[in-house]
Order: C-alpha cells, then structure tokens, then sequence
C-alpha cells in the first residue's frame, strides 16, 4: 500500500525548511555537515512543514453598513 502524502510533492526544494537544516546567524547551516549549493540541490533533503513561514494574509475588502441591507 503506497504511503500517504500530506503536502504536495512538488516542493521547491530550499535548505530553509529541510529537516536538517538549521538557521545559525541568519544563515541556514546543514546538519550533516554538507556543504550549501546555490542551486539547492541535495538528495538528503526532508521536508519539513513546520519550517516553512506562511504567506502573508491578503488585507480584507472595507464594508458599509449598505452591504448588509436586505
């Protein structure tokens, strides 16, 4: 029986919310011990959900009173 995923599978992979990665300094530090590429590219990244900020919240559109009349 296939395993159930609960996030998309087509995560862009970032160090940023990876399982082993960790922020120190302002920088993401990996730690295996593997060194950062540009590119992102590593074939031990693990997503990991509760790293990831959310996106900001749209402003929510202004209503009168008149909106509300039947």
């Amino acid at each position: 029986m296939k395993k159930k995923s609960y996030f998309n599978e087509h995560i862009d992979v970032s160090c940023g919310y990876c399982k082993h990665g960790s922020e120190f300094d302002g920088a993401v530090v990996c730690k295996l011990g593997r060194l950062l590429s540009v590119d992102c590219t590593c074939k031990y990244f693990d997503y990991d959900p509760l790293k990831r900020q959310p996106a900001a919240i749209p402003p929510l559109k202004s209503f009168d009173p008149n909106d509300f009349k039947l």
